[in-house]
C-alpha cells in the first residue's frame, strides 16, 4: 500500500509539473485561482488574511472534493459565492474586525508564482476573488482548481491528502 501511495504522489507531481509549465493561452483554461487581499499591510490585517484564508480553504475542501475539471470547479464555487462571503465575514467578525469581505467571480492578471517545484506563468486566470475591507494590503494568491496548495496553515505537520483515484482501488478491492 505505501508503495502504491507513492506511485500515485509522484504521478499527481508528474501531472501537475506537466500543466502548470506549459506556455501560452491555453494554460489559463485549466486553473482556476485564489487571490485574498488583505486590508492594509498591517500585521494584524495580515493575520486576519491567513485566518480568512484557513476558513475558506476548509469550506471548499470538501466542496470541491468532486470536481472533475474546471467547470466543475467553477460551478461550484458560483453556486456557493454567498456561503463563501459568509464565511470570510464571520472569520472577520470573530476576529473582532469592523469591515467586511467581498467575494466574487472575475478574470484578472496575476503574476507568475512559483509552488514547491513547478512555475504558473503570469496571465489572465478566472479567479475567486476575495477582498477584505478596503483591499489596500498584501496578496495570497493560489490554485482553487487542481487543489494544488490548498491546505490548512492551522496543522501544518497534520496534513490529510486525498485521492479518488486511491478511494475507487479501495472500493473496487473491497467488494
Amino acid at each position: 500500500m505505501k508503495y502504491v501511495l507513492s506511485f500515485l504522489g509522484i504521478v499527481a507531481v508528474f501531472c501537475a509539473v506537466f500543466f502548470c509549465t506549459k506556455k501560452g493561452a491555453e494554460v489559463n483554461d485549466d486553473f482556476v485561482r485564489i487571490h485574498i487581499t488583505a486590508n492594509s499591510d498591517s500585521e494584524i490585517d495580515k493575520n486576519i488574511k491567513y485566518k480568512v484564508k484557513d476558513a475558506v480553504v476548509d469550506f471548499l475542501i470538501p466542496a470541491l472534493s468532486d470536481a472533475k475539471n474546471k467547470e466543475d470547479a467553477e460551478k461550484v464555487i458560483s453556486l456557493n459565492l454567498a456561503k463563501i462571503q459568509e464565511v470570510a465575514n464571520q472569520t472577520l467578525k470573530q476576529n473582532g474586525v469592523r469591515y467586511l469581505a467581498s467575494v466574487s467571480v472575475i478574470e484578472e492578471q496575476i503574476p507568475t508564482r512559483v509552488y514547491d517545484d513547478f512555475v504558473l506563468e503570469s496571465g489572465i486566470y478566472q479567479s475567486l476573488k476575495i477582498d477584505l475591507g478596503k483591499a489596500k494590503g498584501d496578496n495570497w494568491w493560489c490554485i482553487v482548481f487542481p487543489a494544488v496548495c490548498f491546505t490548512s496553515s492551522k496543522n501544518p505537520q497534520n496534513i490529510e491528502y486525498i485521492s479518488k483515484i486511491w478511494d475507487t482501488i479501495q472500493n473496487v478491492t473491497s467488494r
